[in-house]
């Protein structure tokens, strides 16, 4: 297999030097603004707290990541001094504000932001969050594919890597506790609805096709039930994959990765499991940086650790088979390589 060269370049400063990607995720902005609001007693939560926020996760987690997932108005020129050259770099593409409507979800991109900004700053890649329901309304579905599409296409044109995570969502009157059944049900269906090479997707990011909390331990009685949704699911994805973690918590993360890593993930993109306890310290700053020190950053070393013993590197992924040649290549590569 080929691969064009901004593409190629991408995958590889988003994983480490054996192709296993370890990427922390610090671009949340809707989980963090009420929190903060509440915590201070305001309408709106300060830019001041979110950035400030955002810059001690980058200064304690980035020197283990393989790469740092970051939003352009909140976290990126907070953080970006903390992150270490050596480690990829991740702008999300997704505005935080949806469309609720009665057919489901819709998304859009940050107002003023492209795929073509997040290649001119530098950057590896660009995430896109698409909310996914396979039964949300037909108009709606139509809707979140055009947008996805639109973004496969602009990251094409940019030589940029794709990097798509779906998420499953309760339709309106739907209770948001799902059963496992269903949940593997909705996830599937989900990731189903981007699988089309006309997505352009480089790297799917995953959220656990398995309940969240009290996951079963991966070694146990009940681990063959929750492998095999696992490895069900991974058998249709065309790219490789990485694991998010919804919320969930650490240990369960830690147990989710696991079955992952044996369907054959190449790594996390994790941003709530590692330093969520830490957040909670706030308006603690000295607390919450406390707590990133002693315990999300043993965390994060933990799961890379299992992330080296257990992840596919992500060349070894079946639509690879092995570290892409670039596409142009020769003698004639200047000419042939187009620009935009």
């Amino acid at each position: 297999m080929k691969s064009t060269p901004g593409k190629l370049w991408g995958l590889r400063r988003l994983a480490d030097a054996n192709g296993r990607f370890k990427m922390v995720a610090i671009d949340q902005r809707t989980p963090l603004f009420g929190p903060i609001a509440t915590a201070r007693g305001v309408a709106e939560a300060p830019y001041e707290d979110i950035a400030r926020v955002k810059a001690i996760f980058a200064r304690h987690l980035a020197p283990s990541a393989s790469a740092i997932l970051i939003d352009p108005n909140y976290g990126y020129s907070a953080a970006l001094p903390h992150v270490p050259p050596h480690c990829g770099l991740i702008l999300s593409l997704e505005h935080h504000v949806v469309e609720d409507t009665p057919g489901g979800k819709k998304s859009r991109e940050i107002p003023d932001w492209s795929a073509a900004k997040i290649r001119r700053i530098g950057a590896d890649a660009a995430k896109v969050l698409v909310w996914q329901r396979h039964d949300a309304s037909a108009q709606t579905k139509a809707h979140q594919a055009a947008f996805v599409e639109a973004c496969g296409r602009a990251c094409k044109e940019a030589d940029l890597v794709h990097l798509l995570e779906i998420l499953v969502y309760p339709l309106p009157g739907e209770d948001a506790m799902m059963t496992p059944e269903r949940r593997a049900e909705c996830v599937t269906a989900a990731v189903e609805d981007y699988l089309d090479p006309r997505f352009d997707v480089d790297i799917y990011k995953i959220e656990p096709p398995i309940p969240l909390h009290q996951v079963p331990d991966p070694d146990g009685p009940q681990a063959s039930a929750a492998q095999a949704v696992y490895d069900r699911l991974a058998k249709k994805l065309p790219r490789p994959w990485v694991l998010l973690s919804a919320g969930a918590g650490p240990e369960d993360f830690a147990r989710q990765l696991v079955y992952g890593y044996r369907a054959g993930a190449s790594g996390y993109l994790c941003g709530r499991a590692i330093w969520i306890d830490a957040f909670r310290k706030f308006p603690d700053f000295a607390a919450l940086e406390r707590c990133v020190e002693r315990e999300s950053v043993p965390y994060i070393e933990r799961i890379n650790a299992l992330t080296d013993r257990l992840a596919t590197p992500w060349h070894h992924h079946g639509c690879w088979g092995g570290m892409p040649e670039i596409e142009p290549s020769g003698p004639e590569f200047a000419s042939a390589y187009p620009a935009r």
